[in-house]
C-alpha cells in the first residue's frame, strides 16, 4: 500500500488548548502506569525477599527438596 504525496501521513500538529490538555493527559496515564509498574514489581520482590528470608531461617526449603525428593523417588519405585 503506497500513500500519494497529497495524502497526509500523520494528523498536524494542533495548537487547541483542548487538544493540548488532552495529549497532557494521556502523558500523565502513561506515567502513572509505569509508576504503578514499578510498585508492584517492588511489592513483589519484598515478598519474594521475606519469603527467601524466612525458608532460610526455619529450613524450609531443605523440607520442601526433601518432600519433593522423597514424592519423585515413591512414584518411581
Amino acid at each position: 500500500m503506497s500513500v500519494s504525496p497529497d495524502e497526509p501521513t500523520a494528523d498536524p500538529p494542533t495548537t487547541e488548548p483542548a487538544a493540548r490538555s488532552a495529549a497532557a493527559g494521556r502523558r500523565s496515564e502513561r506515567g502513572q502506569a509505569t509508576a504503578e509498574y514499578a510498585l508492584v514489581m517492588l511489592a513483589a520482590a519484598a515478598i519474594a525477599g521475606l519469603l527467601l528470608a524466612w525458608a532460610a531461617s526455619t529450613d524450609g526449603i531443605g523440607r520442601l527438596l526433601d518432600a519433593v525428593m522423597q514424592s519423585i523417588i515413591d512414584d518411581a519405585g
